[in-house]
């Protein structure tokens, strides 16, 4: 999971609020991270959050204004009914739940439609935090990103995942811990190969989505407006994974 602000919406920020914070308090620029919660990186909205773990005391006295909202997550932490809150209360410049990366990470969004042939993936700078609306799994690997961007793990996900309604529930315990990999040992010249088409094709989808800069991911992947180039790309990304795990299967004899 991503980080959990738990906070009230105290921590969180919308545009207009981050540059009001901003202009009336200077100093609270360096605090501030972008958040991405599934909706805003699927669809390109803009979110920010409060990030404060290496604050100093004196540096939080210092910004009223933010140690304003600080008090307001205190207080309705104090406020909960669950034990487990009202412990957190006692580190209420902090999120809930921290889980952010301190490496590049592919983002997964844990609820996502079933009108798109892919659920959209995406690597994110670690400086960008990561919320609770969102798997993670902190890689910078392209093979890793490519077998889960195609349809080899569509079907699996279609067939195990859990539905919020009709849309897809993703989830670490069912769909990605049983994943069944193709192998790809490092170090042997075929599966290297392997590898390395996977990488190349996986890399091709990132290309494709570059040349629509003005397109949210939600756009890409409407299965009425997504470009013919990224069409082609994920075709790609297919055949190189279904051959990995061809060669598995020829490698066991099956």
């Amino acid at each position: 999971f991503g980080s959990m602000p738990n906070d009230g919406g105290n921590l969180l920020l919308s545009d207009i609020e981050k540059n009001k914070l901003v202009a009336s308090e200077a100093t609270s620029a360096k605090w501030i991270r972008r958040f991405l919660g599934a909706e805003e990186f699927i669809n390109g909205s803009q979110r920010w959050c409060l990030w404060l773990q290496e604050v100093s005391p004196s540096e939080l006295r210092a910004m009223t204004l933010v140690s304003k909202r600080v008090a307001a997550v205190k207080a309705l932490r104090e406020a909960s009914s669950r034990s487990t809150t009202r412990a957190l209360a006692a580190y209420p410049a902090l999120f809930g739940e921290i889980r952010q990366p301190v490496e590049r990470y592919i983002l997964v969004p844990r609820h996502s439609s079933e009108n798109r042939d892919f659920i959209p993936l995406g690597f994110v700078d670690p400086e960008i935090i990561c919320g609770d609306s969102n798997m993670l799994v902190p890689t910078n690997s392209l093979s890793h990103f490519g077998i889960m961007q195609s349809t080899m793990h569509m079907a699996w996900v279609r067939t195990v995942c859990g539905r919020l309604k009709s849309d897809y529930r993703y989830s670490a315990g069912i769909v990605y811990n049983n994943f069944p990999w193709p192998e790809l040992p490092e170090g042997e010249a075929a599966a290297s190969g392997l590898r390395a088409a996977i990488e190349t094709a996986a890399q091709g989808v990132l290309d494709a989505r570059a040349k629509f800069p003005e397109a949210t991911l939600a756009d890409l992947y409407d299965p009425l407006t997504m470009p013919p180039a990224l069409v082609k790309a994920h075709a790609a990304l297919d055949k190189a994974v279904d051959a990995a795990y061809a060669a598995a299967e020829k490698a066991a004899g099956r």
